[in-house]
Formats: C-alpha cells, sequence, structure tokens
C-alpha cells in the first residue's frame, strides 16, 4: 500500500512506496541530467581520434599519429595540450561542486538542474563554432560548469523522489542516461568521421545541445523534492507533491516526519564542519573513497579514449570508432542488467562481482597488449588478437556497468542524512571529477611510459577496493535513511563512530527517501 506505514526489523518506521506515473515521468525526466555527462565522455574521445580535428587544432599529435608503423604506439598520441581538451571539463566540474552544493540547498534540486543545463548548452554552441584551441577549451569550461550542477542536484533528486524500495532501482536512471549518452555520441562520431570536408566533428560537439536542452526544459517542467521543499519552507507545496508521489491523500504521518526532520536539519548551521565529526566517518569515508576507487578502476580511459585506444592498438579508423560503439551498447545493455537487480540482489553482491570480473579482464588485456607490442611499442595487432581484445574490453565494460558504475553514484547519494546531505554529495562529486581530471589529463603520458603495464596498474586498484568493499561496506538495499545509523552501528569496523542506539545527525524522524 503506498501511504501506510509499516515496522522495520529494527523497529523504525518505514513508509513503502509503488511506482506512480507521477514519480516514474519524475524520474525519468529527472535522470535525462546524466545524458550531458555520458554524451561528453563520448564525443571528445571520438573527435580527438579523427584526423580533420587532429590536423585543426592539434597538428603535432596529428603528424605522430600518422607515423608509420614501426613508431613506439604507445606513445603516438601524447600530448598534454590534447588531454588538457578532454579533461579541462572536469576540473572546472570540480570547482563546480562546491557552488552546485549551495544553489542545491538554497534554491532547490530542480534549479541546479536547469543551471547544469543551461550552461552545457552555452558550452557545445561555443565548442561547435570553434576556431581555436582557446575557444575549445572554454567551451569544455563552461560543459564542465553544466556536469558540476547535473551530477550534484540529480542524483540528490532522484533518490529524494524514489521510494525507498525502489530507490536502487529509479537512482541508477541517471546511470543509464550516461551510458544511452556515451553510445549516442559513439553512433554520431561513427556517422560524422568520413564527411567530406572533415567538419564533422563540429556536428559531434554542436549536438552536445541537445541532450541539454532536455535536462533544461525538463527542469523547468518538474516540481521539486518534497524534502527540498519543506526545508526552504514551501510546506504546502511539499504536501501537494507528496501526495502526487505517493498516489495516495494518506501522507499525513510521513509528511509531518519529514517536516519534524527537516527542523533538526535546520538546526546545523555548518553542514561542511559537521560532516567532520565521528558519527559521520562512515559516510565522509564512503563519500571520498567510493568515487575515488570508481575512477580508479581505470573506466574513464576506456570511455573517454577508446577511440584513441583502439587506433593505438591497430584498428584502422572507422574500426576503431565502430569499436567505440560496440562497448558504448555493452555499457548500456549491462547497466539494464544493474537496474533489475540492485534492489534484489543488493549494493554488495554487485560491487564484489562486478570488481571480480573487471579485475581478470584488466590483467587479460594488459597481457594481450604486452605480448604484441611489447616494451617498445612497435608492432602491429592480428585480427583474432584484436577481436579478443574488444571481448574483454567488453567483459570490462560489462562489470563496471553493473557495478561501480551506477553503485558509484547511488551509494553516496543515499548515505546522508537531510543536514549534511548536500556537503556530502558535493564532496564526492569533487573527489570524482578532481580524480576524473588527473587520471584524463595523465593517462597518455602514462600509456606512454607504463606501456600494457598501465592496465596491470588498474588491475592492482581493482584488489584494493573489491576488498575494501567486502570488510567495509555495509549493504544498504531497502534501507531508510532514518534507520541508516543502524546499519553503521552493527558493522564490525564502523560501529566504534555509530553506537548502537545512537542518533545519526541528531534525527530519528522518519524521512522517505534518502
Amino acid at each position: 500500500m503506498a501511504g501506510g506505514v509499516v515496522v522495520s526489523a529494527s523497529g523504525g518506521k518505514v513508509y513503502p512506496g509503488r511506482m506512480t506515473a507521477f514519480v516514474f515521468f519524475s524520474c525519468l525526466v529527472a535522470s535525462s541530467g546524466g545524458l550531458i555527462f555520458g554524451y561528453d565522455i563520448g564525443i571528445s574521445g571520438g573527435v580527438t581520434s579523427m584526423d580533420s580535428f587532429l590536423s585543426e587544432f592539434f597538428p603535432s599529435v596529428y603528424a605522430q599519429a600518422k607515423a608509420n608503423k614501426d613508431s613506439n604506439q604507445y606513445c603516438k598520441f601524447d600530448s598534454q595540450l590534447l588531454t588538457l581538451f578532454t579533461s579541462s571539463l572536469y576540473l572546472s566540474a570540480l570547482a563546480t561542486s562546491f557552488v552546485a552544493a549551495s544553489v542545491t540547498r538554497i534554491f532547490g534540486r530542480k534549479w541546479s538542474m536547469f543551471c547544469g543545463g543551461i550552461t552545457f548548452l552555452a558550452g557545445s554552441a561555443l565548442n561547435g563554432a570553434a576556431t581555436t584551441v582557446m575557444m575549445l577549451i572554454l567551451g569544455r569550461i563552461l560543459l564542465g560548469i553544466g556536469v558540476g550542477f547535473a551530477n550534484q542536484s540529480v542524483p540528490l533528486y532522484l533518490s529524494e523522489m524514489a521510494p525507498a524500495n525502489l530507490r536502487g532501482m529509479l537512482n541508477i536512471g541517471f546511470q543509464l542516461m550516461t551510458t544511452i549518452g556515451i553510445l549516442s555520441a559513439n553512433l554520431i562520431n561513427y556517422a560524422t568521421v568520413s564527411i567530406e570536408g572533415g567538419w564533422g566533428w563540429r556536428i559531434g560537439l554542436g549536438l552536445a545541445g541537445v541532450p541539454a536542452l532536455i535536462i533544461t526544459l525538463g527542469a523547468l517542467a518538474l516540481p521539486d523534492t518534497p524534502n527540498s521543499l519543506i526545508a526552504r519552507g514551501y510546506n504546502a507545496e511539499a504536501k501537494k507533491v507528496l501526495v502526487k508521489v505517493r498516489g495516495t491523500s494518506d501522507v499525513h504521518d510521513e509528511y509531518d516526519d519529514m517536516v519534524a526532520a527537516s527542523e533538526e536539519a535546520k538546526a546545523i548551521k555548518h553542514p561542511w564542519r559537521n560532516i567532520l565529526e565521528p558519527k559521520y566517518r562512515p559516510q565522509l569515508t564512503i563519500a571520498v573513497l567510493i568515487p575515488l576507487f570508481q575512477q580508479l578502476t581505470g573506466i574513464n580511459v576506456i570511455m573517454f579514449y577508446a577511440p584513441v585506444l583502439f587506433l593505438t592498438i591497430g584498428f584502422g579508423g572507422d574500426a576503431s570508432l565502430m569499436s567505440a560503439v560496440i562497448t558504448g551498447l555493452v555499457n548500456m545493455f549491462a547497466t539494464i542488467i544493474s537496474i533489475i537487480c540492485v534492489d534484489r540482489l543488493g549494493r554488495r553482491a554487485l560491487f564484489l562481482q562486478g570488481g571480480t570480473q573487471m579485475f581478470v579482464s584488466q590483467v587479460v588485456v594488459g597481457t594481450l597488449i604486452a605480448i604484441q607490442f611489447g616494451t617498445t611499442g612497435v608492432g602491429e595487432m592480428p585480427r583474432s588478437y584484436a577481436l579478443l581484445l574488444v571481448l574483454f574490453i567488453c567483459l570490462y565494460v560489462a562489470g563496471f556497468a553493473w557495478s561501480w558504475g551506477p553503485l558509484g553514484w547511488l551509494v553516496p547519494s543515499e548515505v546522508f542524512s537531510l543536514e549534511i546531505r548536500s556537503a556530502g554529495q558535493s564532496i564526492a562529486v569533487s573527489v570524482n571529477m578532481m580524480i576524473t581530471f588527473i587520471i584524463g589529463q595523465a593517462f597518455l603520458t602514462m600509456l606512454c611510459h607504463l606501456k600494457f603495464g598501465l592496465f596491470y596498474f588498474f588491475a592492482a586498484w581493482m584488489v584494493v577496493m573489491t576488498t575494501f568493499i567486502a570488510l567495509f561496506l555495509p549493504e544498504t538495499k531497502g534501507v531508510p535513511i532514518d534507520e541508516m545509523n543502524t546499519v553503521w552501528s552493527k558493522h564490525w569496523f564502523w560501529s566504534k563512530y555509530v553506537p548502537a542506539g545512537g542518533r545519526e545527525g541528531g534525527s530519528n524522524h522518519r524521512m522517505h527517501g534518502v
């Protein structure tokens, strides 16, 4: 039943929810914020492998890339300026995430999404019309501002709108849209690379305006979440939205608990200071390490630079873009598997299985490249090896797409209580963007120096992060936020910070959603 109350195993109130049309529409529109993030990941890797783009903006890289096959394949794309084009977005998103935290808290989730869409729209226009490297990088900075706002607000919006028992599935909608964005970009790269006149890259960069327009207009049509409305004093409107979300008028108890929890949250004047308190140590650790580990899987190396990577290991131009399309398809379908399984199997099972699969795949990919190119980087890859390589890259992408991909956003967004939620999400986004920037900026240089060892480097991190999950992440499946303290207080390690019967963030009130 939608509006009733049940008692959970740990004695707290839980408000069961069902999938109403209103919840589905709201979460679908909001999750389209993932399109801008995914589209950019896919498009930037594609255009940087296009001859026409490289010859116009990065002629030295173009000349190096055209060197014969006897040259070092590992170092043919090594250029700090080229990687700055790709990774400047993430530095911009990192800086924006702190501003976005305040906008999200003060003005609401929907207006933060709107800010993300409108700045991404401006950045896509500037990139599509670029005539200099400076225009390209300025456009990337605007895109980064858009990504910073969207990645701050969308996961929070989804988790707050979703009933607790559907939270995992609906939150992963963001990651599904990200994979659709990547796949769309890969298809556009493949379709535009052979356009006569060499201006196909302008179409790819300019079409980033389409997902930006979707989230911009979508944000205007969406209501804000009940939690955000109450926190900003719009109690009557919050109750109306809650009735629509639940599909019933029987929401009085839940509404009263939301109001009470909000009042307690308002007593916290300095969320950035409070988040450092020992009782928040488990959540803060998760907010830092999960996004850190998500990027150290090496996934953005594969997704940013898939076409460049396939070119580097001997695929032809069109073949490298088609290989990126294949990995994009695998990414999308594996994310759908995660949506189906996350609220059934739980977070830990997906993390542990996916991490193991990714470890094996990275080792095999590194070994295949080592056999063909050794330490000199000179050689060609036979077709049979190339197909095997694509297979294991696809297995790697699949493992990521049903584990670290969606869960890397879901878990940090669901562990914080209201009073520190915006600050916590900001930390998670900023860590994600900072590590993405560092790896994005360093990847081609690392490939040049570590050679096939780069894949072993990421495989070693897979061991570290899978061990961390096994030892330190409790299961959060179906747990309402007000009971999250019981999860930590029963954990063998975190119980020393969150004592049994303690109050997480000082609140024993029953909040909906995250």
